[in-house]
């Protein structure tokens, strides 16, 4: 036990003695693999605090709300001599009544397995909230928070993100002049890197030109002493401070300290006052500029006195702004005669409304009686001519000033963009965040970006931006309405007007590119991602050209801070860039694609000619042999680059020993390419990410976490935040973007620390690369066990004695799922990883290895998640049965007078926490907490309500059984499988048949039984608080029947639409009826899908074990046929096998009945004939049973319900043994029994949608429910569904 605490192990590490040699054999001599999986004192005692403080709450909560309520009534039950049993029973009537007391506790039992997770869900909300308000995320959520701290933005950004050689300043802060020095200078450092952030968003067409404008910072460099701040936060600021003077009835000082109340309008009004100082002293000459001299001095002297308001006539003040933006508004224009004529002619009417209107009259006549001024202006010399601005500063100045004047509006909406919002605020809020000091650009660690690729789209093609779905959606009509804003600023940009339509770009060769480009950068393609990733290339560049290293310079002052333009021009910067980053993309399949020229390998090509730094690394595979020999192959790995021709330039090709795929494709993609890849770090990125200038201008800092102190370990991977981008437009896409930025954010805090168990779940994390590629790699390949390939490598890299760390000042985008039958794939296969995870030696060792209370945070934030969810889905199944065991049995009306069970508070705790987590409450907490973190508590609120309008809880039910299913069909049978999910679009409506290939077997088929459990329940249950109480009861499960059954069409577009659902139908039955055969895929034959489903059914485990999970359906028949009126009160055993001889009856009138006249000819007649006598008879015998016997109409209906499970449990039994069934002759037979199940359930969840779709409002209301994220954004949903076709015909 010692050897469990820290210290000890230390010390028994550092000792030979053969005392301590004994414990540590006991303990774990026998890995090597895994040996040292210990944290420091403090790690260790942290995470053991939190398990025990979980523990508490679990045993509190079982102890008194589940296991002491239900003592006395089980007692009362084992200790009834008798109870009446309406069925014929085996076990309890001589057992006290054991069925019944396990019937009662199984629910219990089964939450009180699992809701340790859901504390753990509670109090990992808890502490990662704490640890991120620690951390100080979310303090700046909005644009009026960026407004209000950017003041202290370039002094965090100096103190952070630029490294010590470029920030080293002659200054201190021993007076108000040398703090507002330091201030100039941090600005000036600042600028630079804002400016190209600003641009950036401005390539990306995030603003607009005139955003752009607003936005970006002035240089500081010049000789203005004040910090000069974008115009965006100045922006009427000069029109408001006139109005205060306009009011003004006080003295200098009182309208001064008005102004000042604005810190950013006393700002403007400083800035405004120097640079018409400085603008007016460049253009005028002679008497002129010894007027401009004059009139300062005086006014300064005025300010000095306090008696400015005395001095100047503050009412004329909007006649002299007016004159003077005239003059501005001339000087930003290119200079002609005409325009120099204009410029002076404004200038001399500036002097006239300064000298005769805004000045007092002694000043007023002190000037006109100026001998010097007087002639001039006698002579017409006086401004007649001027000096028009060359120097960059004055034209920067006079631009800066004319839009400082003439900005009417407040900017507090600007940028509008809500994605340049959140990034800004993002950026802005990380700055005050705790992160390592930069390094130089010389002395960071190098690091390559490493992106697997194999098939997906790389650069939409025009033709797939035009080709419309079959609701007459083009791609390129979608994004347009999606992103409208951002459509008119790639206009703009392209210097195209608003008008502009899709043909007038495609006459440009060069607008055309550009339009791909924009349409692609808005989609998941490898385009988007790799100039994501180039931005890094694009920080280190601008970071080494302003650091200066490569020409020696070493003063630092403030008037040599170099300018930032051509430093992608810098032949020095680019080469230092160059030496500490690579990107190395492998395209497996390139080599193919060039040979069969495909449109891959050209936008491939493309994208290496415009980005100089990329790599491609893929698989060549050469025929080699004699004539006479057997051909053979040889493969060889190859990384090229383009050269200056734009063609493919080999850099190098090694030899492989054979064909490198030999197991997941995704992981053997990357194990090949590795050697390529370059420096002591390698950042995972899949093809589905995005990335950001600003956040690559962190990289450097994150890298210095590797040698940041982060416990006993150095980090050996970096855990980096994830943003992702397609939560945007549907509520599906909103829900699945909430979940994921829960689990990256909040959920993968807590797992780094305290618990000290974050693994590596997939990109963006950061890998020591020495550490990994001398330990096996980033990727484990080998099939089927290691499909969810990334996972693995935080477990090799724990097992190895790494340590893995999360960072959240630094981002990175990523688009996830944004369909119903995209979400469900992806969840299944995440699933499906996870159930074979159970099988691999790797949590088999850290399971053995970790102490005690670290193995539980391993084991619930991996396969446990997926145990507790499945126990989830159990206990209702375990619940209902349980109650349909009590209701056939008779014994419920007995139990509930005599233990008085009713109400019981054991089962109302057990079946609150089940419904709490079915419906995504606990999933919701950590998603609530984040919000309220990051968006503030109200937006959390009102984020949390809007979900709940918009259905979130069926579609987390649903989640839940998609997860319940996959997990426990692998952990079955085994055989998990890859699942492309598609990275496209989604608003296309999806076919009612496809839906129901999907669902079937995952929710519907366990929709039903649980809804005739509900019905078994319903018809023979007891409950003393009548239909109240069995509503009660049964809430949660009938909320899950009616999620699992209809989800996929509530959240399906168009699923009401009355002429779709017509559609939907006629697809469905001709797909239910259309005959399989060789070479016949599952999406267009029934028998084809169904023999598919039965593929995972392989092994003889499986088939015993589908066997006894199918043995639960007979217990219908054996219940009901003892309810019935026809047998009364018998309990003999002769009913039951009286039963199965109708059954057998009603299956061979089935086979009559549905006997095929094309398989004999010969009988026809006599089939006919028989059919048509056997009709007869049954509907007599029937009437004359009914008429002459108990048997009524109810018994009928109740003789269906007990008859349909049987029939299933036999179908279920039949494929399980399909070899047998198909020797005895059949298996035709049993096919269409099948066929007529899946009849049968697809009419039970057609019906009610097509009643729905008479009903037009049904429609618009699901289209608000689906888009209301779109429709808030004032979007054309609507348009986009309908499509554009009618206008076209119009």
């Amino acid at each position: 036990m010692l050897l469990k605490f820290p210290a000890c192990h230390r010390l028994s590490e550092m000792s030979d003695q053969s005392f301590f040699q004994f414990f540590k054999w006991i303990y774990q001599e026998r890995y090597y693999v895994g040996r040292g999986l210990f944290e420091g004192t403090s790690d260790y005692l942290r995470y053991v605090l939190f398990w025990l403080v979980i523990f508490l709450c679990k045993f509190t909560f079982a102890y008194f709300l589940q296991i002491k309520p239900l003592v006395k009534p089980t007692n009362i039950i084992l200790d009834l001599p008798t109870l009446e049993y309406s069925w014929h029973d085996f076990v309890s009537k001589n057992n006290n009544n054991v069925l019944t007391v396990a019937s009662l506790w199984a629910p219990v039992v089964a939450i009180y397995l699992m809701d340790i997770h859901i504390w753990y869900t509670l109090l990992s909300a808890l502490v990662g909230g704490v640890m991120g308000a620690r951390a100080r995320l979310g303090e700046i959520r909005s644009p009026e928070m960026v407004h209000k701290r950017f003041e202290s933005f370039p002094e965090a950004f100096v103190k952070n993100l630029v490294s010590p050689q470029t920030k080293r300043m002659p200054f201190d802060r021993q007076s108000s002049q040398v703090s507002q020095d330091m201030n100039k200078a941090f600005a000036a450092l600042f600028s630079p890197f804002w400016n190209e952030i600003i641009k950036s968003l401005r390539e990306e067409d995030y603003i607009s030109n005139r955003e752009m404008d607003l936005l970006s910072m002035p240089s500081n460099t010049g000789s203005l002493r004040l910090v000069q701040w974008p115009l965006f936060l100045l922006s009427s600021k000069i029109l408001l401070a006139i109005d205060l003077a306009l009011d003004c009835k006080d003295t200098q000082a009182d309208l001064w300290n008005r102004v000042c109340r604005d810190e950013y309008m006393a700002y403007a009004v400083q800035e405004c006052f120097y640079s018409v100082e400085k603008i007016l002293h460049s253009l005028v000459e002679g008497e002129g500029k010894l007027w401009v001299e004059r009139i300062f001095r005086e006014i300064n002297n005025s300010i000095l006195e306090g008696s400015l308001v005395i001095t100047l006539s503050l009412q004329k003040l909007p006649l002299v702004v007016s004159r003077f933006t005239a003059l501005t508004g001339l000087l930003i224009r290119n200079e002609t005669p005409e325009q120099a004529k204009g410029a002076a002619k404004a200038v001399y009417e500036l002097y006239e409304v300064v000298t005769h209107d805004l000045l007092s009259s002694d000043l007023r006549e002190a000037l006109d009686t100026w001998n010097i001024l007087a002639r001039a202006r006698n002579e017409g010399r006086l401004f007649s001519r001027i000096v028009w601005p060359k120097d960059p500063e004055i034209k920067e100045q006079v631009k800066r000033l004319h839009l400082l004047l003439i900005v009417k509006e407040s900017a507090a909406n600007i940028p509008k963009n809500l994605e340049a919002r959140r990034r800004l605020e993002f950026f802005t809020n990380s700055l005050f965040m705790d992160m390592p000091s930069a390094k130089p650009v010389s002395e960071m660690l190098p690091f390559s970006v490493f992106t697997p690729y194999y098939s997906e789209t790389v650069l939409y093609s025009y033709s797939d931006l035009r080709h419309e779905n079959e609701d007459g959606i083009s791609t390129l009509f979608y994004l347009q309405k999606i992103f409208p804003d951002e459509w008119d600023n790639f206009l703009e940009r392209i210097g195209r007007g608003e008008s502009t339509g899709d043909a007038d770009l495609q006459e440009s060769s060069r607008d055309s590119l550009e339009l791909r480009f924009w349409a692609s950068y808005r989609g998941q393609t490898l385009a988007r991602t790799v100039r994501g990733m180039m931005y890094y290339r694009r920080a280190l560049m601008l970071q080494s050209y302003l650091e200066k290293r490569s020409f020696g310079e070493n003063d630092y002052s403030q008037a040599n801070i170099p300018s930032p333009q051509g430093f992608e021009l810098s032949r020095e910067s680019r080469a230092q860039a160059d030496l500490k980053f690579t990107y190395v993309i492998s395209c497996q399949i390139y080599g193919q694609q060039k040979q069969r020229k495909l449109a891959e390998a050209t936008d491939i090509a493309l994208l290496l000619q415009r980005n100089e730094a990329l790599r491609v690394a893929y698989i060549h595979v050469e025929e080699s042999g004699a004539a006479d020999a057997k051909n053979s192959k040889e493969f060889y790995s190859k990384l090229v680059k383009a050269d200056v021709n734009g063609k493919d330039q080999e850099i190098y090709s090694i030899k492989l020993p054979g064909d490198p795929k030999l197991g997941e494709g995704k992981p053997e993609n990357q194990n090949h390419a590795i050697i390529f890849t370059r420096g002591e770090a390698i950042q995972t990125i899949d093809m589905n990410q995005d990335n950001y200038l600003e956040e690559a201008m962190k990289m450097r800092n994150l890298l210095e976490e590797f040698r940041a102190n982060h416990g006993l370990r150095p980090p050996t991977i970096l855990g980096v935040r994830e943003h992702v981008f397609t939560g945007s437009v549907s509520s599906l896409a909103w829900f699945m973007s909430n979940q994921e930025t829960s689990f990256v954010t909040l959920g993968q805090r807590v797992l780094a620390y305290p618990l000290k168990v974050r693994m590596h779940y997939g990109h963006p994390d950061v890998f020591d690369r020495i550490f990994h590629i001398s330990r096996g790699g980033i990727s484990k390949a080998s099939r089927v066990i290691n499909i969810s390939e990334d996972i693995y490598a935080g477990f090799n890299s724990t097992l190895r004695q790494g340590n893995i760390t999360h960072h959240e000042y630094i981002q990175v985008g990523k688009g996830r799922d944004v369909g119903l039958n995209q979400i469900a794939l992806f969840e299944g296969k995440v699933a499906g990883g996870n159930g074979e995870q159970v099988l691999s030696r790797d949590v088999y060792r850290l399971g053995q290895l970790f102490d005690f209370f670290r193995m539980l945070s391993f084991f619930f934030t991996t396969v446990g998640y997926y145990v507790c969810t499945m126990m989830t889905v159990l206990t209702v199944y375990v619940f209902l049965y349980g109650r349909a065991y009590l209701a056939f049995s008779g014994v419920d009306r007995g139990i509930t007078k005599e233990a008085k069970l009713s109400g019981n508070t054991a089962l109302d705790a057990v079946l609150n926490a089940q419904f709490l987590v079915q419906i995504g409450v606990f999933t919701a907490v950590p998603m609530v907490m984040g919000f309220i973190l990051e968006l503030g508590l109200l937006q959390a609120v009102f984020s949390f309500i809007t979900m709940q309008l918009q259905l979130c809880s069926v579609f987390f039910t649903f989640s839940l059984g998609t997860r319940t299913h996959y997990f426990g069909r692998t952990i079955l049978h085994g055989g998990a499988k890859y699942k492309a999910t598609g990275r496209g679009f989604v608003v296309r409506h999806i076919r009612f048949a496809e839906n129901y290939r999907l669902y079937s077997r995952s929710h519907f088929v366990k929709a039903l039984e649980v809804a005739l459990l509900l019905i078994v329940y319903i018809a023979y249950g007891y409950t003393e608080g009548g239909a109240v109480s069995f509503i009660l009861l049964t809430l949660s499960s009938w909320f899950l029947v009616i999620s699992w059954l209809f989800a996929p069409y509530i959240f399906n577009p168009s699923g009401f639409e009355w002429q779709k659902t017509v559609e939907d139908f006629d697809d469905w039955t001709g797909w239910l009826l259309y005959k399989g055969g060789v070479g016949v895929k599952g999406d267009n034959s029934w028998e084809s899908w169904w023999d598919e489903e039965q593929m995972h059914i392989q092994t003889l485990r499986g088939r015993i074990l589908e066997t006894i999970l199918s043995l639960r359906f007979f217990i219908f028949q054996y219940g009901i046929v003892y309810k019935l009126h026809l047998t009364g009160k018998s309990t003999s055993l002769a009913i039951y096998g009286f039963s199965w001889v109708v059954l057998v009856g009603i299956v061979m009138m089935f086979k009559i009945f549905s006997f095929s006249p094309k398989k004999s000819t010969n009988f026809q007649l006599v089939m006919r004939f028989s059919q048509g006598i056997i009709s007869l008879g049954l509907v007599t015998a029937l009437s004359l049973v009914i008429a002459l016997s108990d048997l009524s109409i109810t018994d009928l209906f109740a003789s269906i319900l007990a008859f349909v499970p049987t029939g299933w449990a036999i179908l279920s039994l039949a494929i399980a043994w399909r070899r047998i069934v198909w020797w005895l002759g059949l298996w035709d037979s049993v096919r269409e029994f099948a066929r007529m199940y899946d009849a049968a359930m697809g009419m039970i969840i057609f019906t009610p949608i097509a009643i729905l779709s008479w009903f037009p409002f049904v429609s618009t209301f699901q289209s608000r429910l689906l888009f209301n994220q779109a429709f808030s954004r004032g979007l054309e949903i609507s348009i986009i569904l309908a499509g554009n076709k009618a206008n076209v015909e119009l």
